[in-house]
C-alpha cells in the first residue's frame, strides 16, 4: 500500500513538472513572437526601473553605520528592482534565459534558435540602454542628492574586485537563480513578493554578478571617471552576460527540461 501511495505521489509530481514545463514554454513560445517595438520598449522600460535596486541600496548604505552587519541590510534594497520589473510584466534579460530556451530544447528548429537569439539580443540591448540612462542621471545628480550619488558609486564598487574570468563564474549562479524565478512563480503567484525577495536577496547578500544590475552599476563608475569604456564593457558587462546566459539557459532551463522529458520517456516506458 505505501508503494502505491509513493507511485501516485511521483507521478503527481511529474504531472506537475510537466504542467509547469507547458506553462514556461507556452510564455516563451509567446515572447518569442513579440514584435522588435515591444520587446524594445518593455526592456527599456525594465533597465529604466531595475535602477530602483542600485538607488535603495544607496540610500540604505548611506543612512547605516558602517558596522560589519551593514552589507546584510543594504542588501534588502536589492530585491526592490527585480519587484517592480517581473510584478509588472517588463521584459528583463535573466528572466528571460528560460522561458526562450524551453521552446528551443523542446522542439529544436532553426526559427526557434534564430528567435531566441533576437529575443535576447532586443532585450539585453534594450535593458542596457536603459540602465546607460539610468546611471547617467545618477551621475548627473539628477536621481538623487550628491551624498545619494556618492553612496550608489561606493556600492558600485564592488564589481571593480573581481576580474573578467571571476566576473563569468561569479555570473552563473545569479543566472540559474534568477532563472528559477520563471519557473516558480506560475506555482506562487499569490507568494510573488516573497518569492522574489528571497531569491534576489541571495543573488545580493552572496554577491553574485547580474548583468543588468551590474550594467547600471559599470555604468554608473563609467561616467564618473572610474573605469574606462574598454574595461566597462569587456570586464564588468559582458563577461557577466555570459555567466548568466550559462547558468539561466545552460543549467537551470536545460536541467529542467531533462528533468520532464526524463518523467515523459520513463512513463511511455
Amino acid at each position: 500500500m505505501a508503494e502505491a501511495d509513493d507511485g501516485d505521489v511521483d507521478d503527481l509530481k511529474a504531472a506537475n513538472a510537466r504542467e509547469l514545463h507547458q506553462t514556461v514554454r507556452e510564455e516563451g513560445e509567446g515572447e518569442l513572437r513579440r514584435p522588435f517595438a515591444a520587446l524594445f520598449w518593455s526592456g527599456l522600460a525594465a533597465g529604466l526601473a531595475i535602477n530602483t535596486s542600485l538607488i535603495a541600496e544607496a540610500a540604505l548604505h548611506r543612512d547605516l553605520p558602517d558596522a560589519p552587519w551593514r552589507h546584510l541590510v543594504v542588501a534588502l534594497g536589492y530585491p526592490m528592482g527585480f519587484l517592480i520589473v517581473i510584478l509588472g510584466r517588463m521584459q528583463l534579460f535573466t528572466e528571460s534565459t528560460v522561458t526562450a530556451m524551453l521552446p528551443v530544447v523542446t522542439s529544436p528548429s532553426r526559427w526557434a534558435a534564430a528567435r531566441t537569439l533576437r529575443l535576447w539580443a532586443i532585450v539585453l540591448g534594450a535593458n542596457l540602454v536603459g540602465t546607460m540612462i539610468a546611471a547617467a542621471l545618477i551621475d548627473a545628480g539628477m536621481l538623487g542628492d550628491d551624498a545619494l550619488r556618492t553612496a550608489a558609486l561606493e556600492v558600485s564598487e564592488r564589481i571593480l574586485e573581481l576580474g573578467a574570468w571571476d566576473t563569468f563564474l561569479n555570473a552563473i549562479p545569479a543566472g540559474f537563480l534568477i532563472a528559477t524565478l520563471a519557473w516558480l512563480l506560475p506555482n506562487a503567484r499569490d507568494q510573488a513578493f516573497w518569492v522574489i525577495l528571497a531569491v534576489t536577496y541571495v543573488v545580493a547578500v552572496a554577491g553574485f554578478s547580474h548583468s543588468v544590475v551590474g550594467s547600471d552599476e559599470a555604468f554608473l563608475l563609467l561616467f564618473a571617471g572610474r573605469t574606462g569604456i574598454a574595461q566597462t564593457a569587456f570586464s564588468l558587462i559582458a563577461p557577466a552576460v555570459l555567466g548568466n546566459l550559462v547558468g539561466g539557459a545552460g543549467l537551470f532551463a536545460v536541467l529542467a527540461h531533462a528533468q520532464v522529458r526524463s518523467d515523459a520517456d520513463h512513463g511511455e516506458g
